[in-house]
């Protein structure tokens, strides 16, 4: 019954909202995906307020340049989206989409990056270059047509494949946006491109794996797969072409009766993983979910939004993690903001929510469709790759515009037990360094140095961060020791929260020369402080009475109030750069300027944490 439903939805178009409310009174007596946790996120922080997942490391791979393309390898496109990553031949690697300035205006390619560790890459390598849309070139229900100098616009929901006989394809699609309104995946383009990436990392031949019916084949420039002389890429190219779950990620830019895709209805960024029975559970854009006993050739109930999960029009991931459990990720709002998880034990029911990235970066190059916040979070599919480390691995865009990669340690936790001793200078140092949460661009870098978690920044436009999550007490005592490389410019804000975000303390290496201390909306000097010179801070808190004791090199310099009451602390946070609430819930949609100097860096500062300690006070 609920299956036939589920066909029927896809025939009828004026009867699908009624259809969709009895599927969901009908789904609750089903397994579905859902959120039945308490957190929930305020979209007026770009942190939402949610709590950290501990350990996260979010690393800046590309940041666009418009001025500089010779930083980027002459890779002068600022709207950059959309990216996909795969773990293969011990290597990571990356791709995403990309256009000279905004979405669905020409001309569009596909670039690739690649890495050993997930933190160095290479610089952006050219994939799929522009195509050029044969002249004339029009769709169904359309007068205009393409002039002799339109190209096409790269878009594709699906980025790699590694086959049974351990060949690496990597897919694009070349679709046709005849204005800057016009969709590219309207199934009316002109088809999909594949080729191989190989061991040395260099790659085959473009060739084209499946056509639009829209599309004179004629006129290709690039041959059919079944051309290829290498007949273990073309047995790689036909699996891929007999592998139901992948192919259903093409059904937007497919043929809208493309016989190979099982399921016809076009929804979006499809993801999906099984569950210990073997059923699959899919997931799309707005949180839309079904299971499927049968790898797609039914689904136990129509699409629905799954119950309890906020996600707007960006793509939610799923996957199964390595240490037997499940983890969705997402923008758990109506905005692209923040980035958090959510974990479950039997992949149908998830429990929390926890942060991932709560950054905004400036948007330094405006565009048609650039959507503020980190976005468009994928994983590694199935089949696609398992880093040797056992983390979870996932890419997402910010901004529209530069490309980050996030390692997630398992199993995911938020809480901190244990009293905190990280000695950076210890043999160990890269064990505790895996317990900090970090934000590093690729100009504000966070690493690791010998003896030192260094923090340096040069990008006017953003800022490094790392954080500590600590046992949460209303009473402790944090220590750590700081040596700032420069007086004369640079800004490190050190910061006690609670598990919200909320900063109750701040302290400030100003470029003034001064370390400040801020009190209620004034800052006040503490100390003047000099380059080179390590300072050893102790810190007493006290929530109760909403107070703290300070000292510097083991002389007491000051006893202050919060400037913000909170309950309890939960951790520490030292970033290079002010607070930013740009933009919030209120900023316009689309940002048609660019700011100034957007690809110039600054004075490169530097701070090193030689080691960092906490611990309650009962």
């Amino acid at each position: 019954m609920i299956r036939a439903i589920a066909k029927q939805t896809i025939k009828i178009g004026a009867g699908y909202m009624l259809l969709c409310l009895l599927s969901m009174s009908i789904s609750q007596a089903q397994d579905t995906l859902k959120y039945t946790g308490e957190a929930m996120a305020n979209v007026d922080y770009h942190h939402g307020q949610l709590t950290p997942a501990i350990g996260v490391h979010n690393i800046q791979v590309f940041r666009a340049n418009r001025e500089f393309p010779g930083l980027v390898n002459g890779h002068n496109f600022t709207y950059n989206h959309q990216p996909f990553i795969a773990y293969w031949n011990d290597t990571y690697y990356l791709q995403f989409l990309s256009n000279p300035v905004g979405e669905h205006v020409a001309e569009g390619k596909t670039v690739l990056q690649q890495s050993k560790d997930g933190y160095n890459w290479t610089e952006p390598e050219d994939l799929f270059p522009p195509y050029r849309v044969p002249e004339g070139f029009t769709k169904p229900n359309r007068e205009d047509k393409a002039g002799k100098d339109l190209y096409a616009i790269m878009h594709q929901r699906m980025g790699f494949f590694v086959s049974k006989n351990d060949k690496l394809l990597t897919i694009g699609y070349y679709g046709v946006a005849l204005d800057a309104k016009d969709d590219p995946n309207d199934g009316n383009g002109i088809g999909r491109v594949v080729r191989e990436i190989k061991k040395d990392g260099s790659f085959g031949p473009i060739y084209f794996i499946r056509f639009n019916s829209s599309f004179d084949q004629d006129l290709a420039e690039y041959p059919f797969y079944t051309q290829s002389d290498d007949k273990e890429f073309i047995e790689a190219c036909e699996e891929l072409l007999g592998n139901s779950l992948m192919l259903q990620q093409w059904i937007e830019e497919a043929d809208r009766n493309d016989p190979i895709i099982l399921f016809k209805r076009p929804l979006k960024a499809f993801s999906y993983y099984k569950l210990d029975d073997g059923r699959i559970v899919g997931l799309w854009k707005h949180a839309l979910t079904s299971v499927s006993p049968d790898s797609l050739l039914n689904w136990d109930y129509p699409p629905l939004r799954a119950p309890g999960v906020v996600n707007s029009n960006a793509k939610i991931w799923g996957q199964r993690t390595s240490d037997g459990k499940f983890a969705t990720a997402y923008n758990p709002s109506e905005f692209r903001w923040p980035l958090a998880v959510s974990t479950s034990e039997d992949g149908l029911n998830y429990t929390n929510l926890l942060l991932l990235n709560g950054e905004i970066s400036t948007m330094r190059y405006g565009g048609n469709y650039k959507s503020y916040g980190p976005q468009y979070v994928r994983g590694i599919l199935p089949g696609n790759g398992d880093p040797k480390d056992g983390n979870m691995w996932l890419t997402y865009s910010m901004n529209k515009e530069d490309m980050w990669v996030a390692k997630v340690p398992l199993p995911v936790t938020e809480k901190q037990i244990d009293a905190v001793e990280d000695d950076f200078s210890a043999s160990n140092a890269r064990e505790l360094f895996n317990k900090w949460n970090i934000y590093s661009p690729l100009w504000a870098k966070v690493e690791l140095v010998e003896g030192a978690l260094s923090l340096s920044d040069k990008d006017r436009y953003d800022y490094g961060k790392a954080e500590r999550v600590i046992p949460s007490s209303p009473e402790g005592i944090v220590e750590f020791a700081v040596t700032p490389q420069q007086n004369e410019f640079g800004n490190l804000q050190i910061e006690l929260l609670n598990e919200k975000g909320q900063a109750a303390t701040r302290i400030t290496f100003s470029e003034d020369g001064y370390i400040k201390i801020k009190t209620g909306y004034r800052e006040g000097n503490l100390l003047e402080y000099k380059p080179d010179v390590k300072y050893n801070f102790s810190i007493h808190y006290n929530t109760g009475t909403r107070s703290y004791e300070i000292s510097v090199n083991d002389k007491k310099e000051a006893t202050r109030l919060f400037f913000q009451p909170v309950k309890q602390i939960n951790r520490i946070s030292f970033r290079t750069g002010n607070v930013r609430t740009y933009p919030d819930a209120n900023t316009p949609t689309d940002q048609n300027f660019d700011v100034e100097n957007a690809g110039v860096s600054t004075n490169n500062s530097n701070y090193q944490i030689h080691y960092f300690k906490a611990k309650s006070i009962k």
